[in-house]
């Protein structure tokens, strides 16, 4: 069981840094990119930004956006904000205007910490939040436009390394984390300092078995809520090494990172295992062999992505699913008890169910909705007290997913409610139909979707990227549509199948449905 007392003051940069900081200062944090930092010196970086903040007059609750790669910077800005009872709001470093214009008047940020390759994107939107003051981090002579902001190098070495923690409670805000997007436009989640000790307990200690000897190493970047927890609080947790990757995610670099700084624990989602196997078919001299532990959550993992990484690189995926509101993942397989297909059972500390529209719960073999209950949930939506109303159901949390449990206490992922297919008045699951097109050697990815007919009919249209080097053709859609006849019921057959040359994914790697949706009807 996971001890689920906290103390009465608690914050997350104490815990997280100054603490392990004083038990083991000189022990590598950050193996690199693109250098090696001690635990001291994270620790002492994220207190200079602290104080830096406090003379801007940020205050307890403030919220501090940070628009960083994966770095050193953004730990510390992390950190430095929770360390004086600010609020931590990482976006996509990567994300065009609009988004950041959505984050901007949504969060209402007292500071941003921006990066300099992030400007272009980041200014017009900056116009329309004037309460924003602005630091610019990574190269300061990249940018000579009219933006007044201060240079993040000055800004925190005229800060002190020394800073007291704010008085939080556990239950204080810590960070606001926006979801993923995979349905539209991001929502803000509000957690609180306990929310990753509860996380850290249950799956990076309960599950994996984090140790300080391991090596992390998460294709998910910081900004995510998966990221976060893998590539920064997790190996904090136990006094690990973190592998941080600050450059765009590329399957050839990420192969030479691992070659080269040889991580134990492995962190990425469903379709970067696929490219890392296409790219394995390029290039023979691809190992894995320092990893003990390969992770995966963001989607559920098909069959034969794993059965074929198994066997090109011997490991056996763990399977998982969380969500920002859940803060982390909370069903997932274990290492000596993995069932391909599933997600495996709730990790300790957390609790599931699978209920119908009424909430009541059905029985094991019977579809419905997934809910979930643990110490990590999110407190509310930020500004949407309605959304907060609907997705939290006392102390449950109403996940969105449609789920089955077999008799032996295995859960199975079926898709986002949203998604589900209704046709011939039986209930479809698109993560079936994908499955069985994977399984054609020639498809590479594939998303079904729901298309309504000139009659009203709903029915199965499927999107499908091919290995490379193939072209779509009408007699290669024939027999992709024959392999699947062969193997499902006739009303769970695509009416159509698309070529294209990519499916539209958000930054973290989910497969935006509903754009495919809007395409299908065209």
């Amino acid at each position: 069981m996971v001890d689920t007392q906290f103390p009465e003051q608690f914050n997350i940069a104490s815990h997280f840094l100054d603490e392990p900081a004083r038990r083991h200062p000189r022990r590598t944090a950050i193996l690199g990119e693109p250098r090696e930092v001690s635990y001291e010196e994270l620790a002492q970086l994220a207190s200079r930004v602290g104080n830096a903040l406090l003379s801007e007059r940020c205050e307890r609750g403030d919220r501090v956006l940070i628009a960083l790669p994966d770095s050193a910077e953004f730990i510390a800005a992390f950190f430095g904000a929770a360390k004086i009872g600010a609020v931590p709001t990482p976006v996509n470093s990567m994300a065009r205007a609009a988004n950041y214009e959505h984050y901007l008047g949504d969060c209402g940020p007292r500071i941003a910490i921006v990066h300099s390759s992030v400007v272009a994107e980041f200014l017009p939107a900056l116009g329309k939040s004037p309460q924003t003051s602005v630091i610019l981090a990574g190269d300061e002579s990249a940018f000579t436009g009219s933006l007044k902001c201060q240079y993040w190098n000055d800004w925190v070495s005229a800060s002190s390394a020394r800073l007291t923690p704010a008085a939080t409670t556990p239950f204080d805000p810590a960070a606001l984390l926006y979801t993923s997007g995979s349905g539209g436009m991001p929502n803000g989640a509000i957690h609180q300092h306990k929310d990753m000790l509860v996380a850290s307990r249950g799956f990076a200690q309960g599950v994996l078995g984090l140790s300080a000897n391991d090596i992390t190493f998460s294709v998910s970047k910081l900004f995510f809520a998966y990221g976060l927890g893998n590539g920064m609080y997790f190996p904090l947790s136990v006094g690990a090494q973190m592998l941080l990757n600050p450059e765009r995610t590329t399957v050839a670099r990420v192969a030479e990172l691992v070659s080269i700084r040889r991580p134990t624990v492995f962190f990425a989602v469903p379709t970067f295992y696929g490219a890392l196997l296409k790219e394995a078919k390029r290039n023979e001299e691809m190992y894995f062999s320092s990893v003990r532990l390969a992770v995966s959550a963001g989607e559920t993992l098909p069959i034969e992505i794993y059965e074929k990484f198994r066997q090109r690189f011997g490991l056996k995926i763990l399977d998982g699913i969380g969500s920002t509101e859940m803060l982390h993942i909370f069903l997932s397989s274990r290492p000596g008890a993995i069932r391909p297909g599933s997600c495996g059972a709730p990790t300790p500390g957390y609790d599931a169910r699978i209920v119908d529209g009424d909430g009541h719960e059905v029985g094991d073999g019977v579809m419905g909705n997934l809910w979930v209950s643990g110490d990590s949930a999110f407190a509310c939506y930020w500004n949407k007290p309605e959304l907060t109303s609907r997705v939290k159901q006392g102390s449950w949390v109403a996940t969105g997913d449609k789920f089955i449990r077999d008799a032996d206490g295995y859960y199975f992922y079926c898709g986002r409610a949203d998604d589900m297919l209704k046709v011939s008045g039986m209930w479809v699951s698109p993560i079936e139909i994908e499955n069985v097109l994977l399984g054609h050697p020639l498809v590479a990815e594939a998303a079904a979707v729901g298309c309504t007919d000139a009659y009203g009919l709903t029915q199965a249209v499927a999107f499908i990227v091919l290995q490379p080097g193939l072209v779509g053709s009408a007699e290669l859609a024939n027999e992709i549509q024959e392999h699947v006849r062969i193997r499902l019921a006739p009303y769970k057959c695509p009416r159509e199948l698309r070529f294209c040359a990519e499916l539209p994914k958000t930054a973290t790697g989910k497969v935006q449905r509903f754009r495919l949706r809007d395409n299908a009807l065209r």
